[in-house]
């Protein structure tokens, strides 16, 4: 899990982003249609166009952090907004990682065996 220290936000930006960005356009992204500051410890969410992929970076305060997941099956869940961004608590954020739909929790698929 990802270790979110206290105060810090969760900001989903709205829309789809280009997945070959890495952290240093992402963090202008998030400073130029957030209008949020990447260097103040808080999160930001970014969500691929096919919606199997996410990315999300934070700055710990010794380092620049990316983190990507893509999905093997299904999408993660994302706001219809086109613009903007969205504030999610800590809690949302676990059940966007785990697949599941954070605006009406329930798994969005699991698998049936693993090996």
């Amino acid at each position: 899990m990802i270790p979110i220290p206290a105060g810090a936000r969760v900001w989903l930006a709205a829309g789809v982003t280009d997945m070959r960005r890495g952290f240093a356009t992402l963090a202008a992204q998030a400073k130029a249609t957030m209008k949020e500051d990447p260097y103040a410890g808080h999160l930001f969410v970014f969500r691929g166009r096919r919606g199997d992929l996410i990315k999300i970076i934070w700055w710990d305060g010794q380092g620049a952090c990316l983190f990507s997941k893509r999905l093997e099956k299904g999408r993660f869940v994302w706001p219809t907004a086109t613009d903007g961004k969205v504030a999610l608590t800590p809690a949302q954020l676990a059940m966007l990682l785990e697949g599941i739909d954070w605006q009406m929790p329930q798994r969005a698929w699991r698998p049936l065996r693993t090996g």
